[in-house]
């Protein structure tokens, strides 16, 4: 059986200054994106300037629509009755469906300022945003939060008891989370690539491959306890957030392959 290994939430003190890892992991994940984008620019004809504003735009959007994503989908009471808490963004609270519509937006006003078809960018973000997810879920594993359900099996090599939560043997959701959306998706999305893909395509493959991940891991994950199981006993928040992804992916791929567009720009450059 494993123990969760606390670790300091603060990587660095300078003085009064602190740095967090939960910060730092938002930190990896905006350059690990700036790098892969810089590397499929070239095959698109951007500039480096367009891509540092790509990615300003998106981190813009995953910290503004992870923060109200938050709010108005888990703590929407709480927000009622203390508005000035969703500019408390030290107190913790970041949805990843919030952080996800925030990115879509900011591509749209990107779009509309360089005059590039929206799908086109949507398509590019589909390879370089699972790296950021990983660290995310690696930051909330730090951060001793999101952990799994007990585990029915006392001898399940990957238990770990949480001293902070209580002494049973629990999945590490977290870790589980960042293989699959973070590590698994991205390696899909990067071979899929490789060659020329409807325009689309891209996308869709990352709305089923988050889709199916999160919702397998959230059977594993332990519901929030403010939430608990949202439809028929089972369902959690996060999946009920997150089936129509799937369900849109898959359609998303059909008229993809169906209307035989032009390759994704992230893949071929026409």
């Amino acid at each position: 059986m494993l123990t969760y290994p606390h670790i300091d939430p603060i990587a660095l003190s300078l003085g009064p200054l602190k740095i967090h890892w939960y910060g730092l992991m938002y930190l990896f994940g905006f350059a690990t994106a700036y790098g892969l984008a810089l590397w499929r620019a070239k095959r698109i004809g951007w500039t480096q300037d367009q891509v540092a504003d790509l990615v300003f735009y998106g981190a813009m959007g995953v910290i503004l629509g992870g923060r109200l994503g938050y709010v108005f989908f888990y703590g929407f009471d709480r927000f009622l009755n203390d508005p000035l808490w969703l500019f408390r963004v030290w107190e913790g609270g970041m949805s990843f469906h919030g952080g996800f519509l925030g990115v879509l937006v900011a591509a749209l006003l990107f779009a509309r300022r360089y005059q590039t078809p929206w799908l086109q960018i949507t398509d590019l973000l589909a390879v370089i945003v699972p790296p950021g997810l990983f660290f995310g879920r690696i930051g909330n594993f730090i951060g001793g939060e999101l952990w799994g359900r007990p585990v029915s099996d006392p001898d399940f090599a990957l238990g770990m008891v949480f001293p902070h939560v209580d002494l049973l043997a629990r999945h590490p959701s977290q870790l589980y989370e960042a293989v699959l959306e973070g590590l698994v998706l991205f390696i899909v999305l990067f071979v899929y690539t490789l060659k020329d893909r409807p325009r689309m395509a891209p996308s869709a493959i990352f709305l089923i491959g988050y889709g199916l991940a999160r919702f397998t891991v959230e059977f594993f994950r332990e519901p929030d306890a403010d939430q608990g199981f949202v439809a028929f006993d089972w369902m959690t928040k996060g999946q009920m957030l997150t089936a129509p992804m799937i369900i849109f992916g898959v359609i998303l791929l059909i008229v993809a392959y169906r209307r035989h567009q032009a390759p994704a720009a992230t893949q071929g450059g026409r």
